[in-house]
């Protein structure tokens, strides 16, 4: 038996003997693996592991026998204790609401209540708030059972300024955005408001807007990066950062 470290929790490890081997191969065909790790003084489910490395099994007589139990086939072992088709549980209909023997009624969830985070992160119907992005979200329902919640569910907490557009000109058509004129995304006053197409809000978005020239211009400075950036790696031995944007920084 190997000697448990100083200080260690751990179960040391307890190697088979011969004995032991001899005593698994003349009993498991026949025994009850209980009572030989019981004789043994070893968990059944080692009992159970060595035999298999040993390659013994359970013979047919004690596999026909009352003491095999689960191993038995074919006789409907537990028969007896399971629930026949059409069985009504003893507690049916009494789980119904008010029901509370003893001192339940004190401790049960009463319909609508909220406790814990669950109260402290709750928002009435109306609540604004700003999300990750700078963008007002309003909420207009209480979420249903199953429904993610959160500003995830745009059905429960909108984009402010598309709420905002549909109170005062309906349903946002498809392929649209509503935008805001100052580019203030908290100024969702619907004088601020406009609606334009995603493709006009891609041409805002883009190089593009700057026009043909500027784009150009745009292009040759990151040529130029890439080229100088090459020069210093060579010159360093490892890769460097841009000296267009160190000089434009310094």
């Amino acid at each position: 038996m190997t000697k448990r470290k100083e200080g260690s929790t751990t179960r040391p490890r307890r190697f088979w003997t011969e004995a032991e081997c001899e005593t698994v191969k003349n009993l498991y065909a026949n025994t009850a693996t209980e009572q030989i790790a019981k004789l043994l003084d070893r968990r059944i489910d080692a009992v159970y592991r060595f035999a298999y490395k040993l390659g013994l099994r359970k013979s047919a007589e004690y596999l026909a026998s009352p003491a095999a139990v689960r191993f038995r086939r074919g006789d409907n072992v537990g028969e007896t204790s399971r629930f026949t088709a059409g069985h009504v549980p003893a507690n049916k209909g009494l789980r119904r609401p008010g029901y509370a023997p003893g001192r339940m009624g004190q401790t049960q969830f009463k319909k609508g209540e909220r406790r814990g985070s669950a109260a402290e992160n709750w928002c009435p119907i109306g609540t604004i708030r700003a999300d990750g992005e700078g963008f007002l979200r309003i909420k207009v329902r209480e979420g249903r059972k199953g429904e993610p919640y959160g500003f995830g569910n745009t059905k429960l907490w909108p984009l402010l300024n598309r709420h905002v557009w549909e109170q005062h000109h309906g349903p946002i058509l498809p392929g649209h955005a509503v935008v805001f004129k100052d580019k203030d995304r908290t100024n969702c006053s619907i004088d601020n408001l406009e609606l334009i197409s995603r493709r006009e809000l891609l041409h805002r978005n883009s190089v593009h807007r700057w026009g043909q020239e500027v784009f150009e211009v745009i292009q040759m400075r990151g040529a130029l990066n890439r080229k100088l950036r090459k020069l210093s790696e060579k010159q360093n031995d490892g890769p460097a950062e841009s000296p267009v944007r160190d000089a434009r920084s310094a």
